[in-house]
């Protein structure tokens, strides 16, 4: 009832009694090549294998698993300018896009299983493609993955990947063949980013340039997750309500909690806030696709590292379809009389 009363002064209604049937399709993009460590193309099959499909049925979901996407390799891939594997990771993106157009026009909310974060340019893409009007980003993650390819220290397109989707951005993006597929299907102010602290000068300027909202974890640590969602919600449909594209990196979890991951940040959200996150989404009624990226089992040192990254990512996704803490049951559902 509070979170009800807070949410009405807003001026936006949080589905927080109603019980909402998902129908979710998995995409599984098995792809590394947006940065340089391997193991994180085998992240779909291993958040599948924890029961990812039949926890969601459990809880009231329809689920199609469209399987994993094939990525042919790219021979000859030299870098354009400093960005690394292009041809590859335009390549994947684009028959990304496709598969998560598809989900979304057959009635469902597309579930992108990464895979590195450079995936975020073909799930959005698609997304955006699918659906009458504009998006909403809800960006989570310990980094911004907003360097241009004139920014980016690194040449990884796992932290390039707003750069190209941000129309306010376009004259800062020089030509690159192999993403000429790419239109920017994002306007800066329907952008949220929750979690960041390892932030690079550069994208640090353009988060201001572009007058981006940022919930940083000193944000998340001064309001409390709450707070930061509910003005995460009056921003966002301040004037028009539109669906939402949450886009999670697992790193934006702590890494004490989820060590198997190629980009650690230490002084991360906890398991309870990376969790609401998508408790307080889902509840909006407007969440309309999920990537869930970088769960990386070869950078675990452990099994219980991997198992434990894994559970939680599995958990996030449970959070976005519908699972409450409070607890759930079936809408149908009666007393037996005796």
């Amino acid at each position: 009832v509070a979170i009800m009363r807070s949410a009405s002064r807003m001026g936006y209604t949080l589905s927080v009694f109603k019980r909402d049937h998902h129908s979710v399709g998995i995409i599984g993009a098995p792809f590394s090549k947006g940065q340089p460590r391997g193991g994180v193309e085998k992240g779909p099959n291993v958040i599948r294998s924890a029961g990812l499909a039949d926890k969601l049925k459990a809880q009231g979901c329809s689920v199609k698993d469209y399987g994993n996407l094939c990525f042919e390799e790219v021979p000859g891939d030299e870098p354009v300018g400093r960005v690394k594997r292009p041809g590859a990771v335009g390549s994947a993106n684009q028959r990304l896009a496709h598969a998560v157009y598809t989900a979304k026009t057959e009635g469902h909310t597309p579930l992108m299983l990464g895979g590195d974060h450079s995936l975020a340019i073909g799930s959005i893409h698609g997304h955006a493609a699918a659906i009458p009007g504009d998006l909403s980003v809800v960006w989570v993650d310990a980094h911004a993955d907003i360097n241009t390819p004139l920014t980016t220290p690194t040449g990884n397109v796992h932290g390039q990947s707003m750069s190209y989707l941000i129309r306010e951005l376009q004259s800062k993006i020089p030509v690159i063949p192999q993403f000429s597929w790419i239109k920017p299907c994002v306007s800066a102010k329907d952008i949220v980013y929750i979690g960041l602290r390892d932030v690079d000068p550069e994208e640090h300027y353009i988060l201001k340039y572009l007058g981006i909202k940022v919930f940083s974890m000193t944000e998340v640590d001064g309001l409390g997750i709450a707070r930061v969602m509910e003005e995460t919600c009056d921003y966002l449909f301040s004037h028009v309500k539109k669906p939402i594209h949450l886009s999670y990196d697992i790193d934006a979890i702590d890494p004490s909690l989820t060590p198997a991951t190629g980009t650690p940040a230490v002084g991360g959200l906890t398991y309870r806030e990376g969790v609401y996150i998508t408790e307080h989404i889902c509840q909006t009624g407007l969440l309309s696709a999920v990537d869930l990226v970088e769960v990386n089992p070869q950078q675990g040192t452990t099994e219980a590292q991997v198992q434990s990254t894994v559970d939680i990512a599995v958990d996030v996704l449970l959070g976005c379809f519908g699972r409450r803490r409070a607890g759930n049951h079936p809408a149908d559902y009666c007393l037996p009389e005796p």
